[in-house]
């Protein structure tokens, strides 16, 4: 059983930066690929990033946050972290993490592209990005 929380989120200016944080028990996340994804209300939820390999070595970002966003481990807390930079207001949204049921799966486009063959959620911090 995986349980992930996410924290981090608040209200910042444009142009201003935000660390979320997805934190795991029941399982630690070396072995495992963890997803970031988005949502606004209304709208399809958006993949973000993703990370796998227990030294982080395979990473993948969504085209609208190339350049801006960092995606991380920290293996010590158990917690990958996206560091979010230059924000814009299009970033606002509701962040989840998420992973698969097995470990082994690998940072991919196409882990972004289905959000619906994950398994594990955390229940969303949220972003806004306004002045």
């Amino acid at each position: 059983q995986v349980q992930l929380v996410e924290s981090g989120g608040g209200l910042v200016q444009p142009g201003g930066s935000l660390r979320l944080s997805c934190t795991a028990s029941g399982t630690t996340l070396d072995y495992y690929a963890i997803a970031w994804f988005r949502q606004v209300h209304g709208k399809e939820r958006e993949g973000v990033s993703c990370i796998s390999g227990s030294d982080g070595s395979s990473t993948y970002y969504a085209d609208s946050v190339k350049g801006r966003f960092t995606i991380s481990r920290d293996k010590d807390k158990n917690t990958v972290h996206l560091q979010m930079n230059s924000l814009n207001p299009d970033d606002t949204a509701v962040y989840y993490c998420a992973t698969h049921r097995r470990p082994g799966y690998v940072c991919s486009g196409s882990m972004l592209d289905h959000y619906y063959g994950l398994d594990y959620w955390g229940k969303g911090t949220v972003v806004t990005v306004s002045s």
